[in-house]
């Protein structure tokens, strides 16, 4: 009886050994040069950014003598009067008026994106292609075009020089961005939930409000940032159609203060850093969602 053995694979160890050496290295030179030079880049664009604003914190607590003799340095004292003449110049009327209008057009931006995108994505809309075009030919347009148009308008509403005018124009000039924004995230949201939602006795707007939005939660935060951001700091609708002083926002008013505290850069120093700090501490506090929302929305 003649018995065959199979002949089983020959492996080559020098070749495994060499695989495992090659495994076990570490990062090549040209590597860690790549990975140095990306960290460098990272620092010396950190240091562009928040050093800027450190100065300015730290210029805020200085009189003006030291301002100028000790550009550079740290301030001798904690000079909070700075702050308080500040808010006696109209920082604090302004911060109120920007908080009040920032506030309602985020809500009001946001919600009404949110609803178009909904329908965009689930919803058979006729002339939805027109409708998409539309709102890509919203985001072509430039406000600045538009001033002429929106003074009469605004006239005609009667809400010229009311906060209402900057909350209505704030509003439908970033819906068209905030509703492709989300949109973008929606895309990706499974069908199935809306199906076992009907199934269950659900309608439309109770599908969007408990289940849809719960789901949007990271691009909605994203979206919410990117509005206050755009509302604290735009300009030109706040100086064209509010002329009552007492309704101006920071951007405006900041400007007018400075017109009338000339060299007293202390006190001014310290209107911007009020002004400032309110977004830092809103990015500070949804930084995650809003980094999750648009790295999920991107591209889409």
């Amino acid at each position: 009886m003649v018995t065959t053995d199979s002949a089983a694979p020959v492996r080559n160890p020098r070749k495994h050994q060499g695989r495992a050496i090659a495994a076990n290295r570490g990062p090549t030179v040209g590597q860690s040069i790549g990975k140095l030079l990306v960290w460098l880049a990272l620092g010396a664009l950190a240091v562009l950014v928040i050093y800027p604003l450190l100065w300015m914190i730290f210029s805020s607590f200085k009189d003006n003598s030291e301002v100028f003799a000790h550009p550079f340095g740290l301030p001798s004292e904690l000079r909070w009067e700075n702050f308080v003449e500040a808010g006696n110049a109209g920082v604090v009327r302004y911060l109120t008026n920007s908080v009040l209008v920032t506030a309602i057009s985020i809500l009001t931006t946001t919600l009404i994106s949110a609803w178009a995108a909904y329908g965009l994505v689930r919803l058979k809309i006729p002339f939805g292609g027109p409708v998409v075009l539309l709102l890509l030919g919203g985001l072509m347009l430039a406000p600045t075009v538009a001033l002429i148009p929106l003074f009469g308008l605004l006239q005609q509403l009667h809400i010229y020089n009311t906060l209402w005018a900057l909350m209505v124009l704030y509003t439908a000039f970033r819906i068209p961005f905030t509703t492709f924004l989300i949109r973008a995230y929606m895309i990706d949201l499974p069908t199935e939930v809306d199906e076992a939602a009907v199934l269950d006795g659900a309608s439309r707007g109770q599908i969007f409000w408990q289940i849809i939005l719960p789901m949007c939660r990271p691009i909605l935060v994203s979206a919410a940032l990117l509005q206050a951001l755009f509302a604290w700091n735009e300009f030109v609708f706040a100086l064209v159609f509010l002329s009552d002083g007492e309704l101006k926002t920071l951007p405006v008013g900041l400007m007018d203060m400075q017109s009338r505290l000339l060299t007293n850069w202390p006190v001014q120093f310290a209107g911007l850093t009020m002004a400032a700090l309110p977004m830092l501490v809103l990015f500070l506090i949804g930084q995650r969602q809003f980094l999750r929302g648009l790295s999920d929305g991107m591209g889409k």
